[in-house]
C-alpha cells in the first residue's frame, strides 16, 4: 500500500484496504490471545500458591472463552480459497412435497437470516417466491462480512426434515426436502465469459414487499443462462436496472462456482472414499420429534433443535469445515465438539 501506483486504481486500493484491515484484525486477535493466556497463567500460578479455589474457578471460565476464540482463529487457516474471505449468495429451494416442502424452505431461510444476524453479517434479501399456503418456493439472500463464504460454503446440499406435520389433521410424520446453494460474491472483473446472446432476460412484477411501486411495475428480473440452465432472479429494488445488475452478479457467482466444481470433478472421482457431497446430496437431517439434528458427513449432532433453527449454527459450520479439511488431507487442530 506504500506503492503510489496502487492509488491510481481506486477499486484495487479499496480491495487492499479491506484485506489489510482483515489481516490486521487477525494479528491483533492473536496477540490479544497470547497476552490473555500469559495473564491467566500467572493468575493460575498465584491462585494455586494461595489455594484460592474461587479464583481458580473464575480462571477456568475465562480460559474456556480463550480456547473458543483460539479455535475460531485456527479455523481461519482453512479459508484459503480465492473468495473465502468475502460474502456469498445463499439460495434456498423447496423440494417436491407441496406445502410441507415450502414451509421447510421458509424455516431454513429464516435460520440462515438469524445466523447472519447473530454474526453481525449484512443480509439483503434479493428474491422471495412465496409458497401457495405457507413458506417459500425459493429465496435468495446476499450475505456480507468477513469470511462469510468460507464459513457457509459447506451448507450447499439437501437438508432433510422429519416431523409431525402441522398441515396434517392426523399429525402424521412427514419427510420434506429443501436444497441450499451457496456461491461466492465474485469480482465483476473476474474473467467469466457471459455471452449476452446466450441469456434470456424476463421481467415481471414483484410479489414481495416493497411498496406499491414495486408491485405495479415490471421491476423484478429473471435471467436464464441458456447453455448451463442456471436461473437467477432479483426483485428487491424498485429499479429494474439495479435488479438486473444484482442478478448478473449472482449469475457470475453461480457460473464461477460451477466452473470450480467442474475443475475439481476429476479429483473427487479419484478419491478412495467417494461420498456424494455435490449439489443435490443430503448433508443434514433434522428430526424434530426426536430433538435431533445430525450432519450426515461429519456425524456432528445437536439436540437443541429450537436453537439451531433460530440460527445457532456455529457447531455445524465448524464440524463441516473440519470434515472438509480432513477429507482433503488437511490438518487443523481442535475438535467439532
Amino acid at each position: 500500500m506504500e506503492n503510489p501506483e496502487i492509488w491510481r486504481d481506486a477499486d484495487a486500493a479499496a480491495v487492499l484496504r479491506r484485506e489489510r484491515a482483515r489481516l490486521d484484525g487477525e494479528v491483533s486477535a492473536a496477540a490479544a490471545l497470547e497476552g490473555k493466556i500469559a495473564e491467566l497463567s500467572d493468575l493460575a500460578a498465584l491462585a494455586e500458591s494461595e489455594s484460592d479455589s474461587a479464583m481458580l474457578s473464575e480462571i477456568a471460565g475465562e480460559a474456556a472463552a480463550v480456547r473458543d476464540a483460539a479455535e475460531e482463529l485456527n479455523l481461519r487457516r482453512l479459508f484459503d480459497g480465492e473468495y473465502d474471505a468475502g460474502g456469498c449468495f445463499l439460495t434456498v429451494q423447496s423440494g417436491a412435497g407441496g406445502v410441507e416442502a415450502q414451509d421447510w424452505a421458509g424455516m431454513l431461510f429464516r435460520m440462515y437470516l438469524r445466523y447472519a444476524d447473530s454474526k453481525s453479517y449484512s443480509a439483503e434479501v434479493l428474491e422471495e417466491s412465496k409458497g401457495e399456503t405457507a413458506g417459500l418456493k425459493s429465496a435468495t439472500v446476499k450475505i456480507g462480512g468477513d469470511y462469510v463464504y468460507g464459513n457457509l460454503r459447506g451448507e450447499t446440499g439437501v437438508h432433510r426434515l422429519v416431523r409431525k406435520s402441522p398441515f396434517d389433521a392426523n399429525r402424521r410424520r412427514h419427510t420434506s426436502f429443501a436444497s441450499v446453494f451457496v456461491s461466492p460474491q465474485v469480482s465483476r472483473e473476474l474473467n467469466i465469459e457471459i455471452n449476452p446472446a446466450e441469456l434470456r432476460i424476463d421481467t415481471y412484477r414483484s410479489s414481495g414487499a416493497g411498496g406499491q411501486h414495486v408491485n405495479t411495475t415490471d421491476s423484478a428480473v429473471r435471467i436464464t443462462h441458456l447453455p448451463s440452465g442456471v436461473i437467477v432472479q432479483c426483485q428487491n429494488d424498485r429499479s429494474q436496472h439495479k435488479n438486473k445488475a444484482q442478478a448478473m452478479d449472482m449469475l457470475r457467482a453461480r457460473l464461477y462456482r460451477r466452473l470450480r466444481e467442474e475443475e475439481d470433478a476429476e479429483k473427487r472421482r479419484l478419491e478412495e472414499n467417494k461420498d456424494d457431497i455435490g449439489w443435490g446430496s443430503q448433508i443434514r437431517s433434522y428430526v424434530l420429534d426426536q430433538s435431533r439434528i445430525k450432519d450426515l458427513r461429519s456425524g456432528y449432532e445437536s439436540g437443541n433443535t429450537r436453537a439451531v433453527l433460530n440460527g445457532e449454527l456455529d457447531g455445524f459450520v465448524r464440524a463441516g469445515l473440519l470434515w472438509s479439511a480432513a477429507r482433503a488431507g488437511g490438518e487443523v487442530g481442535g475438535k467439532p465438539e
